[in-house]
């Protein structure tokens, strides 16, 4: 527990540090850098060393990443600067305002009629410079495999006006992703596991090839999961169905 303590501890003090100069950021300049910059540093207090593959991601870029962990937010946000569509009911009161903080996009999930809504308010927060990121299998996966992606909120890269890249991303945490998953154990037992692990956690973002624009939302879907599960084969992850 030890570990988990001194971890703990320095994001105490790493939060205190950040929070007034990303207020007075905001309040001076309308904006700030300090949410890409605190998630960067959350990784690093909790031993994730994170390591990046592929082009640079460009303004108004829709990510679309599989999901393994929580820790996929931290590492994924810290290394790009993105943003991420979440289910509206995220979590307890302070951590829905951290998620404020990074302009996070809201969805209800539940709300099948309301997708094409939904779609529309990913679009705009696309107008915005700020990638976007969202994880289409809607929840985190057993980390052996990949769940299959759902393709509505793909649609909302045909709603915006500007050209808009979408962009597979395979996070990949080699040989240590079955341990990383987060599958059928709860929360808190999981955040006190990772950090209570001993060493460092090499995790590589690897930005792949923008998708054909032409596609529809269903072809890009799929697109999108065959080359995230070229990308982690190396690892060991399976494809959906598999």
């Amino acid at each position: 527990m030890l570990r988990v303590s001194l971890r703990v501890a320095g994001l105490i003090l790493l939060f205190l540090g950040c929070l007034p100069l990303h207020l007075i950021s905001n309040w001076v300049f309308g904006g700030s850098p300090w949410p890409t910059r605190f998630l960067a540093a959350v990784g690093w207090i909790i031993g994730t060393r994170v390591q990046l593959a592929g082009e640079p991601v460009e303004p108004h870029s829709l990510l679309v990443a599989n999901h393994t962990s929580w820790l996929d937010i931290i590492v994924l946000a810290g290394a790009t600067g993105c943003t991420f569509v979440s289910k509206d009911d995220l979590g307890i009161g302070f951590i829905h305002w951290l998620a404020d903080q990074n302009h996070t996009i809201y969805v209800r999930r539940s709300d099948r009629k309301g997708a094409r809504d939904q779609a529309r308010a990913i679009a705009g927060a696309l107008e915005r410079a700020q990638p976007v990121a969202l994880f289409p299998e809607g929840t985190t996966g057993p980390g052996d495999r990949l769940l299959p992606f759902r393709s509505t909120l793909l649609e909302a890269a045909t709603f915006v006006s500007k050209e808009v890249a979408v962009r597979p991303v395979a996070i990949d945490y080699g040989a240590a992703v079955r341990e990383v998953g987060w599958f059928e154990e709860g929360g808190k037992d999981n955040v006190l596991r990772i950090l209570g692990r001993k060493g460092t956690l090499t995790a590589t973002v690897r930005l792949l090839d923008p998708l054909d624009p032409s596609l529809d939302r269903k072809a890009m879907a799929r697109a999108a999961h065959d080359a995230i599960a070229a990308a982690l084969a190396p690892s060991g992850i399976a494809p959906a169905g598999l």
